[in-house]
């Protein structure tokens, strides 16, 4: 995955979030010179865009309530987030770590050690990335066995079968209709609570 990272730093879509300044015109530079593609931006945008996998963001004092109307902007897909800072005082670090920056770089910008952070930081996002969706799988699949649970209960009561009969029910029905186990749970769980309301209004 490491090479893989390095390999894809070429052609990598950067966008450079930072005022107008010589500093910036260095930094751009640099980035291109190792492959990147760069867009520059200034001031900060109102949301994030997807035409970026990395955000590299002057965190400045004066436009705090900018970059925290950034971070509200969305929940969406965001791109990696590299902080520039030129103070380590905590309301600064406080705002890189609201931020989510997974690294950052300090000012006076300089060449040296731009390649391993961003390197770094994609890695650490890409993994991040990963995780979150090995989690929201997992979730889902809890979910699913919740449901199965839920509907094996209704099944239980409702007809008086043991457990395993109760799940193999669900899985023939399943099986007929061509659904997921976790739909056709979720199919007898609605179908009980419309029993049981109506049964309210007789």
């Amino acid at each position: 995955m490491a090479i893989q990272i390095l390999r894809d730093l070429r052609g990598l879509r950067v966008q450079v979030v930072h005022p107008p300044d010589n500093e910036r015109v260095r930094l751009v530079e640099h980035l291109r010179r190792i492959g990147c593609m760069v867009e520059t931006q200034w001031p900060i945008p109102e949301s994030w865009t997807d035409s970026s996998d990395v955000m590299l963001l002057a965190v400045e004092h004066d436009v705090r309530g900018e970059i925290q109307r950034l971070l509200k902007s969305s929940d969406g897909l965001r791109p990696t987030l590299i902080a520039i800072v030129g103070y380590e005082d905590p309301s600064t670090l406080q705002l890189v770590l609201e931020a989510g920056a997974v690294a950052v770089i300090e000012r006076p910008i300089r060449p040296f050690g731009l390649l391993t952070n961003l390197t770094i930081a994609r890695s650490i996002w890409l993994e991040k990335r990963e995780t979150d969706k090995r989690i929201r799988k997992l979730e889902r699949k809890l979910s699913g066995l919740q449901r199965i649970q839920k509907a094996k209960a209704v099944l239980m009561d409702g007809q008086g079968l043991s457990e395993a009969e109760a799940y193999e029910s669900i899985r023939r029905q399943a099986m007929a209709k061509r659904l997921s186990m976790d739909d056709m749970a979720a199919a007898i769980i609605h179908a009980n609570e419309l029993l049981q309301y109506r049964a309210k209004d007789v």
